[in-house]
Formats: C-alpha cells, structure tokens, sequence
C-alpha cells in the first residue's frame, strides 16, 4: 500500500485526449482526461480552464460590411431575397480560420441569379473559411453584387458600434469564440489517503479549431496570466488596506446589507464562471461588466432583458443556473443601479 502510494504522489499529471470527432465542419468535439490530482485540485484547474476557453482564446471574425447603394440595415434591394439585417446576421455566423495579427479585407461580387455562400467571398491567404457552404444571400435577379468586408482577430464577443461608419457601412456583431461549449467533471479514484482525482473535460468548437487547439491554447494563455506571480517580491506588494475604487464591482449592493450573509459571500467570493453559463450568454454578462454573483444580483430578468444580444432563452439559463448552484433567484422589480 505504501509504494502504491508513493507512485501515485510522485506520478507526473497528463493530458490524454480519449474521444475526437467531427459532427459537420463547423461542430468539432473533443473530450480529455487530465490525471492525477489531489482533492481539490481538479475543480481548481477545471475552473479556470473553462473560463480561458470561452473567454481567454482568439478567434477570427468579420467586423465590418460595406453593401454598395445601400444606407440603412433594414433596407430591401430590389432583386435580394433577404433583408439587409439578415445579411448582415450571415455574415456574422460565417466560422473562419486565420493566422494574422493586424485588420484583413475581403470582398465578395457576384451576378446573379445565384444563392451566395462563404466559397464566394474572396479571402486574403492568412484567412480561410471552416465552410464554403454557409448561406450569406440570395440574388433571384440578373443584378450584380459587391460585399467588402474587414476581418479581425480578438477574444470573446463584441457589439458593432454604427459611429464612426459612413453610408453603406455597416457594423457586424463579432463573435470571435471558437469554442461553443465546454463541460467539466471530476471524478475519484483510489481510496484513502491515496484517493486522487481525475478531471475529464468535453470542448465543443465551431471548426476554426479543433478542441485540441483550443485547449492547448487555454492552457498558454493560463500560464501566461499566472507567469507575473512567480516572481513577485514581498517588498513589491503594496497592503495599506486603502482599497477605495479597486474593485468597484465587488461593492455591496444595498440589498446585501440586511443581513443576508449568503449575499455576502456570494458577493465577495463568486463569480459568474462559476454558473458554467453557454459561451454567449457568459460573454454578453461580460460585455455588461456583470463579473460576479453580487452584480448579477442587482438585474432583474427585465434588466437583463435590455442588454443587447441577450434573449429570453440567456434569462431562463441564468435564472437556472442561479437556482441549481446557489439557491439564488433574480430580483422580482428592476432595480439595477445607474
């Protein structure tokens, strides 16, 4: 028992990738396995984990399209079966693949009639489409066609913003998340105080990259947020307690001061990665600067409502969340601060 023991404490930790697959081009899966850990320590790292693959890996994404003669986004073209709006929600839904650093331009001109698709746009060599096949328009006449589009690489989600764009140009809502989903659990093995844990993790990308990608990505960008604490001087660490205006979003809101110790805690200990929301909803919370529990708290489901690009069916995840994890609801009234 002893030397089992030993093997087990000295045995290095690894990362066995135990299932990939490919559902269609723009639905890649990957599960892995990462092994062994003491108690505790699996929840740590899939924590932080997850959170760096919705929110910490660089995607690629259209920002930008100019529709030659057209002014306004709810306009209708004589000979274009969609509406402006919803092309320009295609363009937003088309999974690319790039290798840059700074804004690329791409264009697409097409006669008609003919159905549009990512094959048509035509893509400097640093950028490629996961699939030629997603839909952008179709034209039902003889016209002609011209989309300039600008493409650019971030993390996370990012409302188009119309200031600052002239006639004819038009923002694009960027998702530049390649991955879609992500599940973790942890599970026990051994017993005793030889007991350790294995983390299994389930990554779901949009084909841009594979969950191997993704995952080893994640797991750079950790050490790299990390790497500034390893060499930190006890002298270099100011504590004179003076904390005013550091953190303002860990203040309490007023409803915490009644009494309610598990708005306390929440507030100063939680935050709103631990609710393992889907990557769009967590990012549009983000985007709001709705980092923890406390501050999701001070929204009601009519405020969470008027945050753009946030849906009913983000509400409902949120409030389910909340429930399952925290015993928490969302304020009956709009309250939300100003």
């Amino acid at each position: 028992m002893l030397t089992c023991e030993k093997s087990i404490c000295t045995q290095v930790i690894q990362l066995k990738c135990v299932e990939s697959r490919v559902e269609n081009k723009r639905l890649h899966y990957g599960r892995f396995v990462v092994s062994p850990f003491k108690r505790g320590q699996a929840s740590t790292v899939g924590i932080a984990t997850r959170r760096a693959l919705l929110g910490e890996i660089r995607g690629t994404s259209i920002t930008c399209a100019r529709l030659h003669g057209v002014v306004h986004e709810y306009s209708t073209v004589t000979g274009i079966k969609e509406a402006i709006h919803d092309v320009l929600v295609n363009l937003k839904e088309i999974a690319l693949r790039g290798d840059f650093n700074d804004v690329k331009e791409a264009t697409s001109s097409v006669t008609g009639p003919k159905k549009i698709t990512a094959g048509d746009i035509s893509f400097p060599p640093s950028v490629k489409a996961v699939d030629n096949l997603q839909h952008i328009v179709t034209i039902t006449q003889p016209i002609s066609i011209t989309i300039e589009l600008k493409i650019e690489k971030d993390c996370g989600y990012r409302i188009g913003n119309l200031n600052g764009y002239k006639n004819g140009e038009f923002p694009v809502d960027a998702v530049f998340m390649p991955v879609r989903n992500v599940n973790y659990s942890v599970h026990l093995f051994g017993s005793g105080e030889a007991t350790r844990e294995i983390l299994l993790i389930e990554i779901w990308t949009n084909g841009s990259s594979t969950p191997d990608e993704a995952i080893s990505e994640a797991s750079e960008k950790l050490i790299e947020l990390s790497s500034p604490s390893l060499h930190v001087k006890r002298e270099d660490v100011s504590c004179s307690g003076d904390d005013k205006g550091l953190f303002p979003s860990m203040k309490l809101s007023s409803q915490f001061h009644d009494g309610n110790e598990l708005g306390k805690r929440l507030s100063e200990d939680t935050f709103i990665d631990q609710l393992e929301l889907p990557a769009r909803a967590f990012n549009c919370l983000k985007k709001a600067e709705i980092h923890t529990i406390a501050d999701l708290l001070n929204y009601s489901r009519e405020d969470l409502s008027k945050i753009k690009s946030f849906g009913q069916k983000s509400i409902d995840q949120v409030s389910k969340a909340l429930w399952e994890r925290f015993a928490s609801e969302l304020p009956q009234n709009e309250i939300h601060l100003k």
